[in-house]
Parts: C-alpha cells; sequence; structure tokens
C-alpha cells in the first residue's frame, strides 16, 4: 500500500525505528570502541609473551560468543518471542560491557567479552529480526538505510572517545558501554512484540499471537546465506580488528592521532549506506559483488600504501564498501527468510557474520607472522576480496544478458 495513509502508518513506528538502528549498533560498538585502543592494551600487557595475539583474540572473543549462542537464540527467538529476550539481552550486556574496568587479568577480560557476546547474540538477532517483522520490503531498506547513515555519526564519536579514554587509562573505553541502560530503557517504552499474522503491509499489530509452522525450514538458503556472509565478515573485520596495527607500521603510534585519522574516514560508511539504496533495485548479486569490490579493494590498498595520506584515502573506499556491506547481507537474507523461520534464519547469519568477526585476527595474525607486516595480511586478503567479487559482478551481469535475450 502506497500513498499517504501507508506513510502515515509507518510514521506510527518510528521511535521504534530509532531505537532498533541504536540497539543494532551495540555489537558493531564492541568492536568499533576497541579499535584506537588496542595498541595500548597490548603495551599494558607487554609482560605477557602473547599479549600481540590473545589481546586482539580478547578483543574480537564476543565473535565466537556470537557465533556459538546466535543459532540457539534463533531458536528461542522464533519459539518465544522477540521482545523480553531483546530487552534483557540489553541489560546484561551493559553490566559485561562495563565489568573489564574494573578488572586487570586478561583471563577474566576475555570471560567478559564472552558474555558480551552471549548478550550480542540475542541483540542483533531480534534487532534484525524485528526489521523483517515490523516494515515491508520498502521500510525495511529505509531503515536499513537510515541504520547505515546513522552508523558512521556513532562510530565516529566513539572512535574520537576511545583513543583518549584509553591515553587516560588503559581500560578507560569500557565504561562507555554504559550506554547499553539507556537503549534498555528505550527498548521497555517503545518496542512492542510483532503479531505472526500479518496483514497490514509490514505493519503489525500490537497483540501477539501463536501459529505453528508451516512452511519447510529453506536449508539451502541459509547456507548460502552463511557462506556469503561470513567471507563478506571476515574481510570486513580486518580493519575494525587491525587497523591500528597497519598505522603503526606506516609510523602513526598514538592511540589519539589514530582516532583523529579514521575519524573522518568512518563517515564514508554514509556514502556506502546511500549506494546500497540506489543500489536496491539492481539483482542480490550485483550488490553482493559491488560491496565485496570495494571494500576489499580499499583493503588491498591500504596494504600496498607507504604513506599516511595514501592510506586515509584507501581507508575511505574501505569505509564506503563497508557502509554498502552489513545493510546489503540482511536485506538480501530477509527476502529468503518467512516469519515463521525468520529467528532461526537471522540466527544463523548472525552467527556467521561473528565468526568472521573472531576468524579475522587469526587470518591476519597468520598472515603477518609469514610475511613479518600486517599491511602484507591486507594486501592478500584484499586481493581475495576482489576476486570474489568479481565473479559475483560477472555472474549478475551474465544473468541479466540471459534475462534481457529471453
Amino acid at each position: 500500500m502506497n500513498g499517504p495513509l501507508a506513510f502515515f502508518r509507518r510514521l506510527t513506528l518510528v521511535p521504534q525505528g530509532i531505537t532498533i538502528v541504536i540497539a543494532a549498533f551495540l555489537p558493531i560498538f564492541a568492536i568499533v570502541s576497541m579499535f584506537p585502543a588496542l595498541p595500548g592494551i597490548i603495551d599494558h600487557f607487554k609482560d605477557n609473551p602473547n599479549a600481540r595475539d590473545l589481546v586482539p583474540l580478547m578483543v574480537s572473543a564476543p565473535g565466537l560468543a556470537i557465533a556459538c549462542v546466535a543459532p540457539f537464540a534463533g531458536w528461542f527467538v522464533d519459539r518465544f518471542g522477540r521482545l523480553k529476550l531483546l530487552v534483557w539481552a540489553t541489560f546484561f550486556y551493559g553490566i559485561f560491557g562495563t565489568a573489564p574496568f574494573f578488572l586487570t587479568e586478561l583471563t577474566h577480560l576475555f570471560a567478559t567479552r564472552l558474555g558480551l557476546g552471549v548478550c550480542e547474540a540475542f541483540i542483533l538477532t531480534i534487532v534484525n529480526t524485528l526489521i523483517g517483522d515490523y516494515w515491508d520490503d520498502e521500510g525495511r531498506r529505509d531503515w536499513l538505510f537510515l541504520q547505515g547513515i546513522a552508523g558512521p555519526f556513532l562510530a565516529s564519536g566513539v572512535i574520537l572517545i576511545a583513543g583518549p579514554a584509553t591515553e587516560i587509562r588503559w581500560n578507560g573505553i569500557f565504561l562507555v558501554y554504559a550506554v547499553a541502560f539507556i537503549i534498555f530503557i528505550a527498548m521497555k517504552l517503545f518496542l512492542f512484540e510483532p503479531a505472526k499474522d500479518k496483514k497490514t503491509d509490514g505493519i503489525p499489530d500490537v497483540t501477539s499471537a501463536t501459529s505453528n509452522t508451516s512452511t519447510p525450514f529453506p536449508t539451502a538458503d541459509v547456507l548460502s546465506i552463511a557462506g556469503v556472509t561470513l567471507l563478506a565478515s571476515a574481510l570486513y573485520y580486518v580493519f575494525i580488528i587491525s587497523g591500528s596495527l597497519v598505522f603503526r607500521e606506516i609510523g602513526v603510534m598514538e592511540p589519539s592521532r589514530i582516532s583523529e585519522l579514521s575519524a573522518i574516514p568512518s563517515l564514508f560508511i554514509m556514502l556506502g549506506a546511500v549506494i546500497f539504496r540506489l543500489m536496491s533495485a539492481r539483482s542480490n548479486a550485483f550488490q553482493i559483488g559491488a560491496f565485496f569490490t570495494v571494500l576489499a579493494g580499499g583493503l588491498l590498498g591500504m596494504g600496498l600504501s607507504s604513506q599516511i595520506a595514501m592510506l586515509v584515502v584507501f581507508l575511505c573506499v574501505q569505509q564506503t564498501g563497508a557502509g554498502m556491506a552489513v545493510p546489503t547481507l540482511i536485506a538480501w537474507a530477509q527476502t529468503k527468510l518467512p516469519f515463521e523461520h525468520r529467528g532461526r534464519g537471522m540466527g544463523v547469519w548472525t552467527a556467521a557474520f561473528f565468526f568472521g568477526q573472531f576468524s579475522s585476527p587469526w587470518f591476519v595474525s597468520r598472515i603477518e607472522d609469514m610475511f613479518d607486516s600486517t599491511q602484507a595480511a591486507f594486501a592478500l586478503l584484499g586481493s581475495l576480496g576482489v576476486f570474489v567479487g568479481a565473479i559475483a559482478l560477472l555472474n549478475a551481469l551474465w544473468s541479466r544478458s540471459k534475462e534481457q535475450a529471453s
């Protein structure tokens, strides 16, 4: 349904949309906030001979917990509903997120980060499920676009805070996780449980309903979603987790300076979100190929950079691809998942995305050991992503030419 009435009905969900957009940033926040802080935390644990490997894994440990828990979280979401699970997962996100400020042992930090990951598994699974529940296809694209626009502002603010906070105290950044308690209150005020029997163009009734599963689980589609998402995520997190180490190789040593140089390029995620919205009429293969090519092309360029200015330029390219990546993957997955399987399907998506987060620093570290250079890891992984993107784009163009010929 189009026209003023449909617009007004979607407008009634603006508080819900804003709350979901901000809540969806929490799992990304858990990594973005650590980016400028990573070198300082490594320095703090310099007496540990394995700190170079263990600290990045500690930073990405939530990804391992999410990868293990998210499929089960999806089952709970489909079985018991969305809202209560989301609200309490957000509350405990704040508890586990701020805990490292009061801890000093690396093993204790690992434990709290794993607990944080369990909360993130529920948060990300449910907010992505609610995007499918609350809105129709057009509404989903609009809110995913707005999510892509809002994310860079949130990320830039966090990055600017993270460097100085780490210079004041090595674990100062963890206090910022208390923002989850504010989001918890917003969820209690604005969100509601969607009905399973929707007949209102994507605008659900406030009353929850129950129904039996009527369609088989789309196993083949979910496996394809998981495979593409896993690879995309591993490339997506290469810079987020290990980018500060590339800055060090170029000669930028201070966390605050890394924050300054990264803040403006992070705004290019908005350009990626705009490109996603403009490409929404193109095929899924074209959209996927485009973001792989741009994202990985930026990584490749960063790996080959020899000057700070060149590195920042290719960081802008990489951030543009990052802005395209997440909304493209979510929108693609949503088109393949019916309501009764959406929680489990998005649980698998979440697991794949954050297993990619956890595995990303491991791959970077292994390649760095081989070539004694973080930039070499960026160049090699970027080359892989560009190759995959090119294959997807060629497939999209070939499919389109066949359709035009028939």
